[in-house]
């Protein structure tokens, strides 16, 4: 089976789903960095204006493997308990086959629990644009292919999000995407033929992780992320990150029954935060010649010193 031939056979299955199956939210490898994208509640917690770029290469080496691209910028308003934000999250199937495009706009409130605890509420409003090239998939090996192409439909959506956090744990509990939306009706207006080929349904994200002194150079912290969602299997994210001097991290993570990970991380300045990670499958794929693996590039970006600075030991 040449690699061709196997993309075929991955994206006809991906897109071609009945409404029995899920639609998964895209997966991260550094969701440690990235908890905006899954959890609203997380806008305005770092007590300043900051920025974060993930950049996710699934399978190298694969033709039409998927790439996840995400953007987030969030800060606090000052004098208030308010935060704001705004997400976009783009998926890419097939070199262009299938884009999705979620934008939401982000909004959190936050109280004080404790002294050196706080509890956030999160609410996310905006949708997801979804185009599908049929035409891609008629490029290869003469696929016959009836389906009308999708151009930009747009879906609607909402999420919300609960955050608790002190400088040395945190625990969230989000649904991103509240609202179920099925594609693709074949129906042509037969309302006893109706097929859909994806339905988005809710997925559900507990996130959680602790920060440990071992030395006054090192900390550790292991980190959690769990993900469900209707008609798939559990998903399970275990990590564990050293960060030595605040500067340099550097770690490894398990997704239960999928991947082995790598992670290493740089605080270049104060503001500015680069990572990367490189995963392993461990399923069947993982061991065939068809891809590499997985990397990501993780950049955060703290904009504005005049707030209130995230300080040590919290890398999170």
């Amino acid at each position: 089976m040449n690699r061709r031939y196997f993309w075929v056979l991955l994206s006809f299955l991906a897109i071609t789903l009945n409404s029995v199956f899920a639609q998964q939210d895209a997966q991260y490898t550094q969701y440690m960095f990235n908890t905006l994208s899954v959890n609203p509640a997380y806008a305005g917690s770092r007590g300043q204006l900051s920025f974060a770029g993930l950049y996710r290469s699934q399978w190298v080496g694969l033709e039409g493997a998927p790439e996840t691209f995400t953007v987030n910028l969030h800060s606090p308003i000052r004098n208030s308990r308010l935060g704001y934000g705004i997400s976009i999250v783009n998926d890419n199937i097939g070199d262009g086959v299938v884009q999705e495009t979620y934008l939401d706009a982000v909004l959190s409130y936050t109280i004080d629990v404790s002294l050196d605890a706080k509890l956030s509420f999160g609410l996310k409003a905006g949708g997801n644009m979804l185009s599908l090239d049929f035409n891609g998939l008629r490029n290869f090996d003469q696929e016959v292919v009836s389906q009308e192409n999708i151009d930009n439909q747009f879906s609607p959506n909402f999420g919300l999000g609960v955050y608790y956090h002190t400088d040395r744990f945190y625990a969230g509990l989000s649904a991103p995407n509240i609202l179920e939306t099925e594609f693709f009706d074949n129906s042509a207006g037969d309302s006893n033929s109706v097929n859909f080929l994806a339905t988005e349904r809710i997925n559900f994200y507990f996130i959680t992780g602790y920060v440990f002194d071992l030395n006054s150079q090192l900390k550790f912290k292991p980190a959690l992320l769990t993900k469900a969602v209707g008609g798939a299997p559990l998903q399970v994210d275990m990590s564990a990150n050293f960060l030595f001097a605040d500067r340099f991290s550097f770690g490894a993570a398990y997704r239960w029954d999928a991947a082995v990970s790598a992670l290493a991380g740089f605080q270049i300045t104060d503001q500015i935060m680069l990572g990367l990670a490189y995963d392993r499958e461990t399923t069947e794929l993982g061991g065939t010649q068809f891809n590499d693996g997985s990397f990501e590039v993780f950049l955060r970006l703290e904009l504005l010193k005049a707030f209130q600075r995230t300080v040590s030991p919290r890398f999170f």
